[in-house]
């Protein structure tokens, strides 16, 4: 259920990679948020307030949700399923932000990793998780994080605390276990080598493994195009074919879409699983101005609309969706 890489190349080349990986439709849908959004975490009167300081691209889950994008600053932010996920217990009092918002909250604010890093270690808001929708269970995910720089950061909550890998070689991840976890997974298959026996099931630390490894053995390139499709390469790699899931596992779902964002050039890519074409925007070339507004990209069921190449002239003028909130809890 998702995989996320970072490619770093000569040149200052990056790109991050992800595959959202779901059971169901997920309602996916391309959004453009301009500068100067006002903003409220969702949960009621103890709500963290801020205004976007960074114009984003991302992409939607129902949207109620931001689960993927890139701010105009070449920041990624990537929302992931983690089961062990636990959020501590909110009082109601401390400045709360619902799940729904928390990648939208990093492209909003920072330009760096470091800099949300810095903001997140504070601990001056909490994460607030509730339900999906018609679904009857908790919003369990952690996020990466990745700029221009190449830099890199995880954040999980588990049992009740954020813990925060931050570093530059911190390049893949998956979903369980906790990244400490994974890490070590991957130190295992390292030593046996990827060009003598790679796992290949669809479970999370196999996808790690992989992903580990391609993300280093794909060439080292300074041709944009060529290292696009390295990554779209590695990352289709440790994809779920469309219409296997496991229902009892969710960890393994079928694959919905892939992005791949270059930090660099602040171009993004959307593919979709039932769709032939890959589609960008590019970031340089939108107006992220507060007076022009929000718009979308209407990616229809199953995400099955087609596009190809660039699609800005696609945008159309669209009120923002209003995030998933979180009700306070009661006194």
């Amino acid at each position: 259920m998702c995989t996320r890489l970072v490619y770093l190349g000569p040149e200052n080349i990056v790109l991050t990679g992800r595959s959202m990986d779901w059971h169901s439709e997920i309602g996916t849908n391309v959004w453009v948020f301009p500068r100067g959004m006002e903003r409220t975490g969702n949960v009621g009167p103890a709500s963290m307030e801020w205004t976007a300081a960074y114009g984003s691209v991302i992409a939607s889950a129902y949207d109620l949700a931001t689960t993927d994008g890139m701010n105009e600053a070449g920041l990624v932010a990537n929302v992931l399923w983690l089961t062990e996920s636990e959020y501590p217990e909110w009082d109601g009092d401390t400045p709360g932000l619902s799940i729904s918002l928390w990648a939208q909250y990093v492209l909003d604010n920072f330009a760096t990793v470091a800099e949300a890093v810095e903001k997140h270690r504070d601990e001056d808001f909490v994460v607030v998780s509730d339900e999906i929708p018609d679904e009857g269970r908790l919003a369990t995910l952690h996020l990466s994080i990745s700029d221009a720089t190449g830099d890199s950061a995880v954040l999980e909550y588990v049992d009740g605390e954020l813990t925060i890998h931050h570093d530059r070689e911190y390049q893949v991840m998956t979903n369980s276990p906790p990244f400490d976890r994974q890490l070590a997974l991957d130190e295992y298959w390292s030593e046996i080598g990827g060009t003598v026996m790679l796992p290949g099931t669809n479970r999370p630390a196999d996808r790690f493994a992989r992903a580990s490894f391609y993300v280093d053995a794909i060439p080292q390139t300074r041709n944009r195009r060529t290292a696009t499709a390295s990554v779209f390469g590695a990352i289709r790699n440790v994809s779920v074919p469309y219409g296997i899931s496991t229902p009892d596992d969710p960890h393994i779902s079928s694959t919905r879409w892939r992005t791949v964002a270059d930090h660099r050039d602040r171009r993004y890519y959307f593919e979709s699983a039932l769709s032939p074409n890959v589609f960008w925007l590019d970031l340089d070339g939108i107006d992220f101005d507060a007076a022009a507004g929000s718009r979308s990209l209407s990616l229809g069921e199953n995400q099955t609309n087609v596009f190809a190449g660039d699609v800005a002239s696609e945008l159309i003028e669209t009120e923002p969706f209003e995030f998933l909130g979180v009700p306070a809890p009661s006194s």
